[in-house]
């Protein structure tokens, strides 16, 4: 593989996020008589849009997603964002892919403002030359046009340029981008929907090692 850019995916990739994910989401739910919700269901919200979840998974109308949304950010903002773990062994991957010359970049669902946080929270901001992520209003799930962004405000060449995720928005993302990507099986999304994936990984290791070689 000959890459110079590698764009990652934040929660499922990075950060094993889904504590605080869940747990806001469930303070979200509980609003809407949603009470104690199953674990597997909760898993959705890591990967899409909070307006997508909340409209596709509970059927809430626009106004209520949005309340949702809300409610969400209300826990989240004030802690629960920090209930995550960086995956096993991904800072030193980040900083020998560094190191190797690569640049590496942030693509993320989450709102910019809250990535950066937690990045610099967990001190892996420095292993990043940009982080790109809707504003706080935006409701899409689109990953194309976050990766777009991405391509077009740091003048990337999307023959060298790779989308690294582990769910299907990450994939499609990329296929819509007119990149490659790799799945990674580790993360929240059914290994199911990688399937078109350019490159499947299981873990931090197999992912380091794919880009060892130049």
């Amino acid at each position: 593989m000959i890459y110079k850019n590698l764009l990652f995916d934040l929660d499922g990739t990075v950060m094993d996020s889904g504590e605080g994910i869940m747990e806001s989401a469930q303070y979200a739910l509980d609003h809407f008589g949603f009470k104690n919700e199953p674990t597997a269901t909760l898993r959705k919200f890591v990967g899409p849009s909070l307006f997508y979840s909340f409209t596709h998974l509970y059927g809430l109308g626009d106004e209520d997603a949005k309340k949702a949304v809300q409610l969400y950010r209300n826990v989240y903002e004030s802690g629960n964002k920090f209930h995550a773990t960086p995956y096993d062994g991904i800072e030193d991957a980040l900083r020998e892919l560094k190191d190797m010359g690569y640049d590496i970049i942030l693509v993320t669902s989450k709102p910019h403002i809250f990535a950066k946080q937690i990045l610099e929270h967990f001190n892996l901001a420095k292993y990043f030359s940009n982080v790109v992520g809707p504003e706080m209003a935006d409701s899409s799930s689109d990953k194309a046009r976050l990766i777009n962004k991405a391509i077009n405000e740091m003048n990337l060449s999307k023959e060298l340029t790779i989308m690294i995720g582990d769910t299907r928005f990450d994939i499609e993302g990329a296929l819509d981008s007119g990149i490659d990507s790799i799945g990674v099986t580790y993360g929240y999304g059914p290994k199911e929907d990688l399937g078109k994936a350019t490159y499947i990984v299981d873990s931090v290791q197999e992912l380091k090692n794919m880009f060892s070689f130049r």
